[in-house]
């Protein structure tokens, strides 16, 4: 099959990295891929190297000056929109990772989407675009039954779920020491400063936690809103807390396994979450885990990490963590991270692609 794989961006987001995995998988499958994207920033090419086999189309994406959010979305999708008219190819399977790919396919083409997870906007327009994200492909995959659950209530679509894969030997292979000899025992999060991931609970838990001999360290950071209020917010009660939390912003590609496994706990504390995969790469390394009292996050890991509902219990969670206090188990962890593989997600998209094709005909 030739099959087109869209997403939104060239940075280290999840969707991305989603993007990317699925898409070397499917070619080590035998398929043929072109993966298409928005070089924003001027990129021709995405974060880290990507296989040979895969074709990457990365569309010219320039900044505007104080863009707004709600008129930089608008016009991402216009210009892969129109990018994707002027493609003389054809593909069999035309796939969209993210709410502005779906959007940006053209009528006649249709595409199947897969709904990371569900957001909430207060903007008409974007309340819109996602809305047609939804109803307009022809078919859907979730990594979560709780997302595809979601779907079901708000759109009466029914998703096929395949749980996302995670690149596990990259990080159980991974060295800590450059990182344990930078910072010492330390706290990871991954990810932004951004509502969705609970950033300000994190602080709060982490100031609860008295430890301040042990740093908080935040990788990452690439987003496609504006949380500066938010942002903001995050400083001054980090100010307040006398709180000085170590940013490193977004870390080469070949430095996160080392950074990952090198930590003592990655809390994860996101408020909505479509899988968890910064959870499951930690779980890879034999790090343990202490995420958010979510169904979602129970669906997909199970007893493997410890989950904490508020800031109090989280604080206490994370406490244990870093004594070795809660029933962590390295080598089973690991072993269940292993058992989530690119290559058995792949198979999984190839025999759903022929289904929807039998389906409709071909």
């Amino acid at each position: 099959m030739r099959i087109a794989l869209l997403t939104y961006s060239t940075k280290p987001r999840g969707g991305v990295v989603h993007t990317l995995a699925l898409a070397e998988a499917l070619s080590r499958a035998g398929q043929d891929v072109t993966v298409w994207t928005l070089g924003r920033g001027g990129d021709t090419t995405f974060y880290r190297p990507v296989d040979g086999a895969v074709t990457v189309r990365a569309v010219p994406f320039p900044a505007i000056e104080d863009e707004a959010v709600g008129p930089r979305i608008m016009r991402s999708i216009a210009v892969l929109a129109t990018a994707l008219t002027t493609e003389p190819e054809t593909y069999d399977v035309v796939h969209a990772q993210d709410c502005i790919s779906a959007n940006a396919v053209p009528g006649p083409i249709g595409c199947i989407r897969t709904v990371h997870h569900l957001d909430t906007f207060t903007t008409p327009e974007l309340a819109a675009c996602h809305d047609r994200a939804i109803t307009r492909p022809y078919a859907h995959v979730c990594v979560s039954a709780a997302v595809a659950a979601e779907v079901r209530s708000g759109w009466g679509r029914t998703p096929v779920v395949i749980p996302n894969g995670v690149d596990w030997p990259r990080f159980a292979a991974a060295d800590p020491a450059p990182w344990r000899a930078r910072f010492g025992t330390y706290v990871l999060a991954v990810g932004g400063i951004e509502p969705r991931k609970g950033s300000i609970d994190l602080l709060e838990a982490y100031a609860a936690l008295g430890r301040r001999e042990v740093p908080l360290v935040f990788a990452g950071g690439e987003t496609l809103f504006d949380y500066r209020a938010y942002r903001d917010e995050f400083d001054v009660r980090a100010t307040q807390l006398g709180l000085r939390p170590i940013m490193l912003g977004t870390v080469e590609d070949h430095d996160m396994p080392g950074l990952v496994a090198g930590a003592a706990v990655l809390p994860f504390l996101s408020v909505k979450e479509g899988f968890g995969l910064a959870a499951m790469e930690a779980l890879a390394a034999g790090v343990p885990v202490v995420a958010r009292d979510l169904p979602v996050l129970h669906e997909v890991f199970g007893d493997q990490v410890e989950f904490a509902a508020g800031v109090p219990s989280m604080a206490t969670a994370l406490c244990r963590a870093l004594d070795g206090d809660f029933d962590f188990r390295r080598d089973p962890g690991m072993a269940f991270a292993r058992s989530f593989g690119w290559d058995a997600a792949a198979a999984a998209h190839v025999a759903f692609y022929q289904e929807i094709g039998a389906a409709n005909g071909g």
